[in-house]
């Protein structure tokens, strides 16, 4: 435990009055991710879409901690809204140093089922918050800064009835990897994040107990994740450890891959 507290205290240190953006951190992964960036003396911008009492919850919980932040209402579907959140964050809190782009969302069908509604959803919402969220970073953030990209998993275990979501994922995946060229030489790093399954409201909302049971067997480590394990690749990602890393897509599934 001791050392746990070093460890926490020393990347404080490092990250101490930095700003980040984090989308769809009301709940789940994001929210996971915002308290922890929090705990770590950055600044938070808690972007949610329709929760304000979730969102408020973060900032609380961060603030309660001895931590900043500021909850924020903004669909990142739409550009202009996009561009808003990062107006708020550079007039409450001064310049960007952190954006982690979150939302994202699934919609499961075979390909040969698959509606044109379908494939709009899954572009809408995976593929153009990512663009529009990393354009934006592009365009915003400070030298040396760091963007992450909560991707998924399924881009790699391609299961059945997830062609259009891993599509949708992966497509983000492959705009990191260009992105990081492209701001490499302000001191940039661009990665995305892949979870695998993981505890979130959404998923055990969604699934039965033994289904969830089989998806831990799958797990060599015997588990599914939590939003905490996902949240702390993120925070070494956008922390001073991580700056020797950018065009990566890290694998964050207990080894599913």
């Amino acid at each position: 435990m001791r050392a746990d507290r070093l460890r926490v205290s020393h990347a404080g240190a490092r990250m101490a009055g930095k700003v980040a953006i984090v989308t769809g951190s009301s709940r789940g992964i994001g929210r996971a991710i915002a308290r922890r960036l929090g705990a770590d003396g950055v600044r938070v911008l808690v972007n949610y879409h329709g929760e304000r009492a979730a969102a408020e919850s973060v900032v609380t919980a961060i603030r309660a901690g001895g931590g900043d932040a500021l909850s924020v209402q903004g669909d990142v579907t739409d550009t202009g809204q996009v561009r808003s959140l990062f107006d708020t964050a550079e007039r409450e809190f001064g310049g960007i140093d952190i954006v982690v782009s979150n939302v994202g969302k699934p919609w499961f069908s075979s390909i040969a089922e698959a509606t044109d509604e379908d494939y709009e959803r899954n572009f809408t919402m995976n593929t153009r918050t990512t663009f529009a969220v990393l354009r934006a970073a592009a365009n915003r953030l400070n030298d040396g800064g760091r963007i992450v990209v909560v991707s998924s998993g399924v881009v790699a275990t391609h299961r059945r009835g997830a062609g259009l979501y891993a599509a949708s994922k992966a497509a983000g995946d492959e705009l990191v990897r260009v992105l990081a060229g492209e701001l490499g030489s302000r001191g940039i790093t661009v990665n995305s994040v892949l979870p695998g399954a993981t505890r979130t409201e959404a998923l055990t909302a969604s699934q039965l107990a033994e289904v969830l049971e089989r998806l831990a067997a799958e797990v060599p480590l015997g588990r599914i994740g939590e939003p905490q394990d996902v949240a702390d690749v993120v925070a070494f990602l956008a922390g001073h450890d991580g700056r020797w890393i950018t065009g990566q897509a890290l694998h964050a599934g207990g080894g599913v891959f």
